[in-house]
Order: structure tokens, then C-alpha cells, then sequence
């Protein structure tokens, strides 16, 4: 307890912020050893998705100390004199965030650039590529955690996001920083007031007509996706998408959301609702930073929420049809369905396979390798035409524009977007895709969990023999390593196994391959029947 006590004042003494410096007193006159504990007695640890946790006082918590400390780390690693672009969402503390990193920046010799206002993320990250002087980028984000988090991603001078050893370099830097009130701080630096240069890249993407008269129900789920959204809609020539009202200004606070996700059960209620009472065509949704992308069509049992391996497919296809060339290249990761290699075959293109997340994605393929589509199964999409892909990070607005072009071909076709995964599933055959989630308040327990998997794997999963076993901690198929296991099993089914790298969770993909024939709808029943063998005994192998 002393130690932490400690700690903690050294702390206070720095700490520049008001707030956290009254909950901190408070803690410290309560004597609260577990509050202590919690945020000191552990610290948020920088790694190739920055950093990310509940705000608050202590090296737990994010807060105006740690992301100087983050920002001091960065600019060690940055060569002198070098741009930076900074943006921030909407969240609780992220303009100031965003402001303190330009100062630290500043005061480092860098030369930041901060935005006006909150913008999505694939702003920044467009943004960060398209000079040639800016040796990085920074986004103040925690895409779709709960309100209470928020976050600090990091994007090299290409615009992806960092990857190893460029997260141990910075995150040793960062440990190297004394006080922040030590720190010298710059003040007054240019800032963007527009998201022209991305709209310029997004709406001249060559991805089939405009639909004049699609019906479109949108959310940006509380977020900063919308204003940019009807921008790009509306240069690209389409008709504005009706917004869903209550959830279209920015809310830190995600007041009609349980859980800010679209992937999430209910996330989507309220633009389905809008969406039966004007009759729309399509609904689409961002999360809150607009890096994701959902996607729900109406079908003859009424709305159709799309996974994201569906979309992820209905966009690789869409793409490829207006692209040319054999040097394309299309990406998905280890957990996505297998359906991206099938379709990259049948069109004659490149396919790769990486680790999970963009970092990965934006990274794989040769260097004479052209990407046009990227994809992870968690609602991330990486769109381009015949000049590549224009983000080299997920995009849930361009993603939205191409979903749009794509519905509206498909309508004056007299096609839906059920019939074309009807028509890939007859094509390719029915590649049916599923998750299992499975929390831990305590890390050690996902930990526990993964090393009795090691040891004893089950031999038989939904019914299906285990064939081989890859524990991805040793590399798989020249991909770097990392905490997973990748169950193969008969009959082309697949799990693979990790920890979620955002959130205290275990997260399995679960797959079935089917030949669907004629019959597409009895292919998809044996499917669903499959994926629920596969998910109870899954469950009870973690359990």
C-alpha cells in the first residue's frame, strides 16, 4: 500500500488535469487500496493498437498523462523536423488529448497538424499518406469501445497502422520519459479545417453508377462518420441517406446503444425501425469513429443484418468486376471465411491471408502485388479501383459508397443482395461463417484457457474429426507469430482460437464449407446446423 501510495502522489505532482487530479486525491484521502490498486498496481501496455482503456487517473487509465507520455515516446522515434497529422473522435477527452499530443509533438522539434474538429479515422489515415513529408500520424479513438474508454492509434508515414518492431521501439521510448510537467510543450500549429482531400480520393472511386433512387437508411451509432458520409454520398452522385434522427450528433455518452457496435445484438434496432417505415432499400451503419461498416437488406422473412464475411465477399466480387489486370490483389485475414481465396481463383487474381487486424491486412502480397480489396470479418473493408485501394487502413465510408453502388447495379439488374450470395454460394459453394465470444474479467484466465487448449485439445469438434492443429504462437504459413490456435477439421470446417487484442475476451471463428448446388437453401439449413454443433462444443471446450 505505501509503494502505491507512493506512486501515486509522484502522480498528482504531474499530472496537468484537474479532474483526474481530484479522483486521485479523493482515493488517496479514502485511503482506498483496491481503487489504488487498480489503477496503479498495473499499466496500459503500448502495442500495435496504441493504446486503449477506461479514462482515469493512474498508468490504468487513460488519461492527459499517459498520452504525453505516449506523444514524448513517438516523438523520440520520429525523425526531426518531420509533419505529423493528429485527429481525434468525439469521446470524452479527445480534443484534449489531441491537443496535448501536438504540444508534446511540438515542443519534440515535429511540426503537427491537428484537425478542427473530430473526424473519422480513415480521414487521418488518408490523410497521413498523402504527403510526402509527414513521417507519421496519430488518431485519438476508441472506435466502438464502451463510453467510458478511449484510445491512441499510431500510423507510420504510409498510413497504416504500426506494426512490430516499430511498437516495442516507441514503447520503450515512452518508458525512457520522466514527468510530464517536464516536458517542453509547443504551442500554436496549423490546423485542418476540411476533409476535402479525402472526399476528392472517395468519391472518384470507379466502382459502377450512382444510384439515383436507392433508399438508404443511415447511423453513424453516435459517432463522426455522418457529415462526411453525406458528403461523399453526395458527390458521388447519390441520393442523400435518410439519418437515423436519434442517433445522428455526436453523443460521448451513446445514450441509445447499449454498446456501441453494429455488430452487436440491438446496435442496429433503431435504423431498422426507420428503415420498414420508409420502405428503404438498404441500411447502413458505422461505428462510432467510421472505420466499420454494417450492412442490413430487407428479405422475405423481413430485414437481413449481413456478416461481415457475406459483405466481404459481395464487395471482393464487386471490385474485381471493375478492376482488370492480374497483378491485382485481394487480402483477408486467418479468421475470415475462405470464400475470399475461392472467389481471387476464380477470377484469376492474387489472394493473401494475413494475421487479424489492418496492420496486417495493408502488409500482405508482394511489393509487385496491386491491392484492390481488403477485408476482416469484423465489418473492416479496404476499397479500391485500378489505382489500389485508397486507405491502407479499414474504411467504413468508402466501403458504404461501394456497398451503394454495388445495391444499386444489383437493382436495376432485378437482382438483390440475397440473390448474389445465392448466386456465390452456387458459385463457390456455401461458406457459412460463425463466432463464439466468450469474457474474462480476469487476463489470466483467457490466459489459462489458451495453455489447457495447448495441451489437450479436443480431438473432435461439432462432430467433425480434428485433423491438424496449428498453434499460430510458432508461425503459420510464413506469417509472423502470434497467440492463436487454428483448428482444421474434416469436410473443410474450421476454429481458430485467440485473445481479443481490444478487448478481455476469448474470440472463436467457426467455418463450414457446403456444395450448394440448386438447392442454396437447404445448403444454408445444414449449415446453421452445422455452425451449432461447432458452437456448443466450442463453448464447452472453453468452459
Amino acid at each position: 500500500m505505501s509503494d502505491l501510495r507512493t506512486r501515486a502522489e509522484e502522480w498528482l505532482a504531474q499530472d496537468p488535469d484537474p479532474d483526474t487530479r481530484a479522483e486521485l486525491q479523493a482515493i488517496l484521502d479514502a485511503g482506498d487500496g483496491g481503487a489504488l490498486a487498480d489503477r496503479f498496481g498495473a499499466r496500459l501496455e503500448f502495442g500495435t493498437a496504441g493504446l486503449r482503456g477506461e479514462l482515469g487517473a493512474g498508468p490504468n487509465r487513460m488519461n492527459r498523462v499517459m498520452v504525453m507520455r505516449a506523444a514524448a515516446g513517438l516523438a523520440a522515434c520520429l525523425p526531426p523536423g518531420g509533419r505529423v497529422i493528429v485527429g481525434f473522435d468525439a469521446r470524452h477527452g479527445s480534443r484534449q488529448f489531441a491537443d496535448d499530443t501536438a504540444a508534446v509533438l511540438s515542443g519534440a522539434g515535429l511540426h503537427p497538424e491537428v484537425f478542427a474538429d473530430p473526424v473519422p479515422t480513415p480521414v487521418l489515415a488518408h490523410f497521413t499518406r498523402s504527403f510526402d513529408d509527414v513521417v507519421a500520424g496519430v488518431m485519438v479513438t476508441a472506435s466502438h469501445n464502451p463510453p467510458r474508454d478511449n484510445g491512441y492509434k499510431v500510423y507510420q508515414a504510409d498510413g497504416a497502422q504500426i506494426v512490430p518492431p516499430t511498437d516495442t521501439e516507441i514503447s520503450a521510448a515512452i518508458d525512457a520519459v520522466g514527468p510530464v510537467n517536464e516536458l517542453p510543450l509547443g504551442e500554436g500549429w496549423p490546423v485542418h479545417d476540411t476533409a476535402d482531400l479525402y472526399l476528392d480520393a472517395v468519391s472518384s472511386l470507379r466502382l459502377g453508377d450512382a444510384g439515383g433512387d436507392l433508399s438508404i437508411v443511415y447511423t453513424p451509432m453516435h459517432g463522426v462518420g455522418r457529415d462526411v458520409l453525406l458528403a461523399a454520398f453526395d458527390r458521388a452522385g447519390f441520393r442523400a441517406p435518410i439519418v437515423v434522427p436519434e442517433q445522428a450528433e455526436p453523443d460521448p455518452d451513446f445514450p441509445t446503444v447499449a454498446f456501441p457496435n453494429p455488430e452487436e445484438p440491438g446496435a442496429l434496432d433503431l435504423a431498422l425501425d426507420l428503415a420498414r417505415e420508409r420502405g428503404a432499400d438498404l441500411v447502413i451503419a458505422n461505428d462510432p469513429d467510421a472505420d466499420r461498416c454494417a450492412i442490413a437488406v430487407p428479405d422475405a422473412d423481413g430485414w437481413r443484418t449481413l456478416t461481415g464475411d457475406e459483405l466481404g465477399g459481395l464487395l471482393a466480387e464487386h471490385i474485381l468486376h471493375h478492376t482488370t489486370g492480374d497483378d491485382r490483389l485481394v487480402v483477408t485475414t486467418i479468421v475470415s471465411s475462405s470464400l475470399l481465396r475461392a472467389i481471387a481463383a476464380g477470377h484469376g487474381v492474387r489472394f493473401a491471408e494475413s494475421l487479424t487486424g489492418f496492420k496486417w491486412i495493408m502488409r500482405a502480397g508482394a511489393p509487385s502485388d496491386r491491392m484492390v480489396f481488403g477485408y476482416e470479418e469484423a465489418l473492416g473493408y479496404s476499397v479500391g479501383d485500378d489505382r489500389g485501394v485508397i486507405v491502407n487502413d479499414k474504411d467504413g465510408i468508402s466501403a458504404a459508397l461501394a456497398v451503394a453502388a454495388l445495391a444499386a447495379g444489383a437493382r436495376r439488374d432485378g437482382r438483390t443482395l440475397p440473390d448474389l450470395l445465392d448466386d456465390q454460394a452456387r458459385r463457390y459453394g456455401l461458406h457459412a461463417t460463425a463466432q463464439v465470444s466468450v469474457r474474462a474479467a480476469d487476463p489470466q484466465v483467457i490466459a489459462a484457457t489458451m495453455a489447457r487448449l495447448r495441451q489437450a485439445p479436443p480431438s473432435r469438434l461439432g462432430g467433425r474429426t480434428v485433423e491438424s492443429l496449428d498453434d499460430l504462437t510458432h508461425g503459420s504459413d510464413g506469417l509472423p507469430p502470434t497467440d492463436g490456435l487454428r483448428f482444421r477439421l474434416a469436410e473443410g470446417a474450421r476454429v481458430v482460437i485467440r485473445p481479443s487484442g481490444t478487448e478481455p475476451k476469448l474470440k472463436c471463428y467457426l467455418e463450414v464449407v457446403h456444395p450448394a448446388g440448386d438447392d442454396v437453401a437447404a445448403a444454408r439449413a445444414k449449415a446453421a446446423a452445422d455452425l451449432d454443433a461447432l458452437r456448443a462444443d466450442v463453448s464447452a471446450a472453453l468452459s
